[in-house]
């Protein structure tokens, strides 16, 4: 993230056309949201920013707290129904979800642009064969 990020290098002309005397090299114009809406200020402290903040801390806990209950449930070769598991048949891939849009709040940039709809994608088929998976162990406990 920090240095000189490849977004920010392949779109540097660009961004010193639309924004003279913008500094390409300093740390803040590597936060693209801010710099394109012609946000003012810290970009850490802008809207995007705090919800980047949300976004990740969220996912984070989120993923800590499903992981440990599917832990312990595979351990007891049970399904998981506690915790996330009560309300989200997926809360893993749900905190991915957050965790990447936390990050593409924060940090855009154009390989994370380009994946996060592939990821989704991926995500979306692997949840799908997980439930085919948890149907054919689990029968109608899982419905």
């Amino acid at each position: 993230m920090y240095g000189f990020p490849l977004t920010i290098y392949l779109m540097s002309g660009w961004l010193q056309t639309k924004f003279p005397g913008l500094d390409v090299f300093s740390h803040n114009s590597g936060h693209l949201w801010s710099t394109l809406t012609g946000e003012k200020g810290d970009p850490h402290f802008g809207v995007l920013h705090i919800a980047s903040y949300v976004f990740l801390g969220y996912g984070f806990y989120l993923l800590s707290s499903s992981w440990n209950v599917l832990y312990h449930a595979q351990r007891r070769k049970e399904l998981a129904t506690t915790g996330p598991y009560a309300k989200i048949r997926h809360p893993q891939y749900v905190a991915f979800v957050m965790i990447l849009l936390g990050f593409l709040f924060q940090w855009p940039t154009l390989l994370t642009l380009l994946m996060f709809p592939v990821l989704l994608w991926m995500y979306g088929r692997l949840s799908i064969t997980e439930e085919k998976e948890m149907q054919a162990q689990f029968g109608g406990v899982y419905d």
